[in-house]
């Protein structure tokens, strides 16, 4: 399948309003259970900007947007300044096209590039395979598992702990 990654625009936003969606009624990749509207998202993706983060889609030549991706702050108070998380989502019947993996990867890079030295992704539901898998190949480690935390659809979910250096990680003072 034919991509490329590209900075979000506002345009972008009605395309991910509706990927996100899917996820928000449909997965427990995320444990929002009503799907924000499009000021909302925009607001959202004007944070991340504030805060010299990337936010990223994926598209196709006719503009269609297949996913997107951005990074945040992993926690607010100082300590954590060089650490991010990641967030990403695929475009329903799009998954285990290689655009999860291209949108992490250039997510990982751009953080890499702007100084952060720890990357960590909250993976909602244990049996996500498909997260899962995307961040195992990109040399995410799981580090930890927190049991039951969310309550969605009907079910506990586990949220399972991922992290990866970046640049020169703990080896050195940034």
């Amino acid at each position: 399948m034919q991509f490329s990654l590209r900075e979000a625009t506002e345009r972008d936003l009605a395309a991910i309003a509706v990927i996100y969606a899917h996820h928000v009624l449909n997965g427990f990749g995320t444990f929002e259970e009503m799907p924000p509207d499009i000021a909302e998202l925009d607001r959202r993706r004007a944070d991340v900007l504030k805060q010299g983060l990337p936010y990223l889609v994926a598209e196709t030549a006719d503009r269609t947007i297949l996913g997107y991706a951005y990074a945040s702050f992993f926690r607010t108070r100082s300590a954590y300044r060089f650490c991010v998380e990641d967030s990403v989502y695929v475009a329903p019947g799009m998954i285990r096209r290689g655009i999860g993996r291209a949108l992490l990867g250039e997510l990982v890079a751009r953080c890499a590039d702007a100084g952060y030295r720890q990357i960590v992704a909250v993976i909602g539901d244990s049996g996500n395979s498909a997260s899962l898998g995307l961040h195992a190949a990109l040399d995410y480690q799981r580090v930890g598992t927190l049991p039951a935390v969310g309550f969605k659809l009907g079910r506990w979910i586990d949220c399972i702990l991922m992290q990866r250096s970046l640049g020169e990680g703990s080896a050195t003072a940034p």
